[in-house]
C-alpha cells in the first residue's frame, strides 16, 4: 500500500553537512549540487529564519543538465578549487543527493591533484539531518585531530552541538555557558559554532564535555574519552547537572554555592508565579509538543512531570507521522502546542483555539536574542512566563466587550436549538482547550444562530452546525 507523507519534518544529511562545516571559521565549503538546490542554504531561507545566515564560506558547483547527463562535475569542481586556493581557508567538498545519484565521487581526483582538499560523502540519499550532523562531526575529528595524547586542563569544559539551523541555539547556548561558568569553570571550546578546525585537537584536553542536543554530538563526545553530560531542561535536571559539574571537576563547593544563589535569584520569579493565583490553572493546562527530541523530551519533563500540566502528546518530529499529529489535534485540541510551522498550519486548518509556541524548525521564527532560553533555570522562567501571559491573554476573551456598531438586522430575533444540535455543540466545545471553552462555545453559538436567521430558520439544527464547521 502506498503511504502518503504529509510534510517533511527534517532536512537531508547534505544540509546537515553544510550547517556543520560552514559553522567553522576557517572552512570554505564547496557543494557539488545542482543549480538552485544550494540556494536554500546559501540565502538563508531553508528554515525561513536567520538561524542560518548568509553563508560567505559556501560555493556550489551549480550542476546543470549537461554535467548530470554527460560530462560530470569534475571540471567544474577543479575550476572552483583553483579559484579558492590562496584564501587561507580549508576546503571541503560535499556531495549532494544529485551528485550521489550520478556517482560523482571526487575522492580519487582530489587525492591526486588537490591533496589539501577534503571530500565528504554526505550520504544525502540515506541519512536525515540529525544523522548527518553526527556523521559530519565524527568525520571532522577523524580528518583533523592531531592524534596526540590528551593533556587534560583542569576546570575546562567544551560544548559540542551548536550548528546552523538549530532552533533557539543562541539563547540556550548562552544559558549553558552561564551555568558552567557559574560553577567556577571555563568554557574552552564551543564546537563547531565558535571554533576552527584546529580546535578539534583541543577538545580532548578539556576536563569535561557537554553535549547540547540528544539528536547528535554524543558520538564525537564518546570518541574524546572525556566525561560527558547533556544540557539540562527543567528544575531537577538542571540541579543535577550543576551537581555533576562539581563532582566531575572537584568544584563541589562552587557548584553548591551557585545552586543556592540560583534559587534566590534566577529561580525566584518561578517561585513567585507558582505561589500566585495563576498557579491554580496549571493542572488544567493541556499541552502538546512536536519538536526535535531534545525539546520534545525536555518540555514534557518540565511542564508535565515538574509543573503538573497535562501532556496530551510529545513527539520527536524526526520519527513521528505528521498525519498522526493532525489527527491527534482534531481529536483533542491542547491549550498550548509547542511545534513547527506544519503544526501551526494543522491548527489553522482545524480552526483550533490552541495557542501556538514555536519550538522547532521549519518555521518563520527568529531566535537570535539571548532572552528566550528553553534550557536550564532561565528556561524554566521563560517558558512559564510565556504560558502565564498567554493564559491572561485568553481571559481577555471573557470580557463583556460590545463593539460600537449597530446590531446586524435580525440579530435580536430568538432562535431555538434542537436537542441534537445542542448535543453536537457540547461535544465540539469539550474538544476546545479548557480555559477557552466558554468564549469558544459562545462564539460558535452566535455564528450558528446568525446563520439560522439568515436562512429563515427558527431552529438551529445539526445541518447548520455542519455548514459552519465546513466554512472553518
Amino acid at each position: 500500500m502506498t503511504t502518503t507523507i504529509r510534510d517533511e519534518s527534517t532536512a537531508s544529511a547534505y544540509w546537515a553537512a553544510v550547517n556543520t562545516f560552514c559553522a567553522l571559521r576557517d572552512v570554505h565549503v564547496i557543494a557539488d549540487a545542482p543549480v538552485g538546490c544550494y540556494n536554500l542554504a546559501g540565502v538563508a531561507v531553508m528554515d525561513y529564519t536567520d538561524a542560518l545566515p548568509y553563508l560567505e564560506n559556501f560555493t556550489p558547483t551549480s550542476l546543470t543538465e549537461k554535467e548530470i547527463s554527460s560530462s560530470g562535475s569534475t571540471a567544474r569542481v577543479r575550476e572552483i578549487i583553483d579559484s579558492l586556493h590562496g584564501t587561507g581557508k580549508r576546503l571541503i567538498l560535499v556531495s549532494s543527493a544529485e551528485s550521489e545519484m550520478i556517482g560523482s565521487n571526487h575522492a580519487k581526483m582530489l587525492e591526486q591533484h588537490y591533496p589539501d582538499v577534503s571530500y565528504f560523502d554526505s550520504n544525502s540519499l540515506g541519512d536525515n539531518e540529525w544523522q548527518g550532523r553526527e556523521h559530519a562531526l565524527e568525520w571532522l575529528h577523524r580528518t583533523y585531530d592531531d592524534g596526540a595524547e590528551a593533556r587534560v586542563e583542569p576546570g575546562t569544559v567544551s560544548i559540542i552541538g551548536p550548528t546552523y539551523g538549530c532552533f533557539n541555539s543562541p539563547s540556550d547556548l548562552a544559558e549553558l555557558k552561564r551555568l558552567i561558568t557559574g560553577c567556577g569553570l571555563t568554557v574552552r571550546n564551543v564546537y563547531p559554532m565558535e571554533s576552527n578546525t584546529a580546535d578539534i585537537s583541543e577538545l580532548k584536553h578539556s576536563e569535561l564535555i557537554v553535549v547540547m542536543y540528544h539528536e547528535f554530538g554524543r558520538g564525537l563526545a564518546d570518541r574524546l574519552g572525556r566525561p560527558v553530560l547533556h544540557a539540562p531542561f527543567g528544575l531537577r535536571e538542571t540541579s543535577t547537572f550543576l551537581e555533576r559539574l562539581g563532582d566531575l571537576t572537584g568544584r563541589q563547593k562552587d557548584a553548591a554555592r551557585f545552586l543556592a544563589r540560583e534559587k534566590q535569584t534566577t529561580l525566584k520569579p518561578l517561585w513567585d508565579l507558582w505561589r500566585g493565583p495563576q498557579s491554580e490553572w496549571f493542572p488544567t493546562v493541556k499541552f502538546g509538543v512536536v519538536a526535535d527530541s531534545t525539546y520534545s523530551r525536555g518540555l514534557k519533563t518540565f511542564l508535565a512531570d515538574e509543573m503538573g500540566m497535562q501532556c496530551l502528546f510529545s513527539h520527536d518530529c524526526a520519527e513521528t507521522d505528521n498525519n498522526l499529529v493532525r489527527n491527534e489535534l482534531a481529536a483533542e485540541q491542547p491549550q498550548f502546542l509547542f511545534g513547527r510551522m506544519p503544526d501551526k498550519i494543522y491548527l489553522a486548518e482545524l480552526g483550533a483555539k490552541t495557542r501556538f509556541i514555536p519550538a522547532g524548525f521549519p518555521g518563520p521564527v527568529v531566535r537570535r536574542a539571548l532572552g528566550t532560553p528553553f534550557m536550564g533555570h532561565s528556561g524554566t522562567v521563560y517558558i512559564i512566563q510565556e504560558i502565564v501571559n498567554a493564559l491572561y491573554d485568553t481571559l481577555f476573551n471573557f470580557l463583556p466587550i460590545s463593539p460600537r456598531t449597530d446590531a446586524a438586522p435580525g440579530q435580536s430575533e430568538t432562535v431555538r436549538w434542537s436537542p441534537e444540535a445542542n448535543a453536537i455543540l457540547e461535544e465540539i466545545v469539550r474538544k476546545a482547550p479548557f480555559i477557552s471553552q466558554i468564549s469558544f462555545g459562545r462564539e460558535l453559538k452566535k455564528k450558528a444562530e446568525a446563520l439560522a436567521i439568515q436562512q429563515g430558520n427558527e431552529v438551529v439544527t445539526p445541518e447548520i452546525l455542519q455548514q459552519i464547521r465546513q466554512k472553518g
